[in-house]
């Protein structure tokens, strides 16, 4: 089948997070305790997806999901399938293990390299780090251009025109391809999975997984020896206090009460 000329081939980068409320530290290594959480596919990522399902509407096309992490991040990587995403790729090595944002954007952007897509869109950050570092670094790897906080994309003369959120508005930006697009958080509803899709999805659908031997990688960029920071510390933060009763008392007492809480709010 001949391709049409507006068809654009889109990846888009996708993370498997613990629940925020759910999440431990393990003290000793200083990383995230995934054992101790419920995963869920990250939000600002879900809508990535949908913005990439829409444009393939659009202009048709091809959409594959690429995520970087261990085998259980398969069924949430076919259930992007199952919203309509044509193929599903997951980088999976022990050599990955550890990364920061630095070495996760490497290890993504040679695989992202060998797939050579028009278009790469992420969600605009992670809930477990909420850095907004890898979309951006990605770009640099890769010497694409990179838009953030995208809320609207449209294509025009095989170039992105997006509608992003700066401080006090939005601006308008058309930018050639390839280009890597960080999908607002919110911006659109992604869809329902279709019951026949999700189902063929979860017991036909076969993940690609690519290891450190599938790809052109300088292992010292990988994994915890390739990245660039580093934890050297961890500090219990005490949520704050949403709710207290403290007017108790006749209403003098109440008044004097509220005098005080003001008065130490200015100091």
């Amino acid at each position: 089948m001949r391709r049409r000329v507006d068809e654009m081939d889109i990846v888009v980068c996708v993370k498997v997070v613990p629940k925020v409320e759910q999440v431990r530290f393990d003290p000793i290594t200083k990383t995230v305790d995934r054992a101790s959480a419920e995963n869920e596919l990250n939000d600002a990522d879900k809508n990535a997806v949908e913005a990439a399902l829409q444009l393939k509407d659009r202009h048709g096309g091809k959409v594959t999901v690429l995520s970087m992490g261990p085998p259980f991040f398969e069924p949430f990587l076919k259930l992007c399938v199952a919203m309509g995403a044509d193929d599903a790729i997951l980088l999976s090595d022990k050599a990955f293990a550890g990364a920061d944002t630095y070495a996760t954007s490497y290890v993504l952007a040679q695989a992202i390299k060998r797939l050579k897509p028009d278009i790469v869109l992420c969600g605009e950050s992670t809930s477990d780090s909420g850095t907004s570092q890898v979309p951006p670094q990605i770009a640099e790897w890769l010497g694409y251009h990179n838009i953030s906080y995208v809320s609207q994309i449209s294509i025009e003369d095989r170039a992105v025109v997006a509608k992003r959120t700066v401080r006090g508005g939005y601006e308008v930006v058309k930018v050639p391809l390839p280009v890597v697009v960080s999908v607002e958080l919110g911006s659109n509803t992604p869809r329902f999975p279709d019951f026949k899709r999700k189902r063929w999805a979860e017991r036909e659908f076969k993940i690609t997984v690519w290891t450190a031997n599938d790809l052109e990688l300088d292992l010292n960029l990988t994994g915890k020896t390739g990245s660039r920071t580093d934890v050297i510390e961890l500090q219990s933060i005490a949520p704050p206090q949403r709710l207290r009763k403290f007017l108790e008392g006749s209403e003098e007492e109440k008044a004097k009460t509220i005098v005080k809480i003001l008065k130490e709010l200015k100091t």
